[in-house]
């Protein structure tokens, strides 16, 4: 059982994980060591809900494909190991961001008082604002 967050669960045989090599520097290791970790998630086979498959399937992710497999390729760290948690991480990432409904807005009214507060506020301002102007001298006249 690969568990994805607090709600999520998924069994270990839905999630395919395949140790490959690394690309880029890393010297003669690179070339005998397979500690690059690439991830397969079929959407439509795992055991999540309905509605959580058809959101994945709506994200416009580049890591999901046409026929709605998430592959991811892990190969940051040096070790096996890592490169699995890291790639777990990242499918719990995606997978909880596709979980995730934001709250819809209700609209409500200004109170009473709220009003009347920003009445007087904008009144204030306009009296400071008036107190800005050319000083008349009365005494030149």
């Amino acid at each position: 059982m690969v568990a994805l967050g607090s709600r999520i669960d998924l069994r270990e045989d839905e999630v395919e994980l395949v140790a490959i090599r690394a690309q880029g520097a890393g010297g003669q290791n690179v070339n005998k060591v397979s500690n690059a970790i690439h991830l397969r998630f079929d959407i439509g086979a795992s055991s999540l809900s309905d509605e959580l498959k058809e959101r994945l399937l709506r994200t416009r992710d580049q890591r999901i494909s046409a026929d709605g497999v998430v592959i991811i390729k892990a190969q940051a760290h040096r070790s096996l190991e890592r490169n699995r948690v890291d790639a777990l991480s990242r499918l719990r990432e995606l997978i909880a961001r596709a979980a995730f409904v934001p709250t819809t807005r209700r609209a409500t009214k200004p109170t009473r008082a709220s009003q009347i507060r920003r009445v007087e506020g904008k009144v204030r301002r306009g009296a400071v604002k008036l107190l800005r102007g050319r000083v008349n001298d009365q005494a030149k006249g």
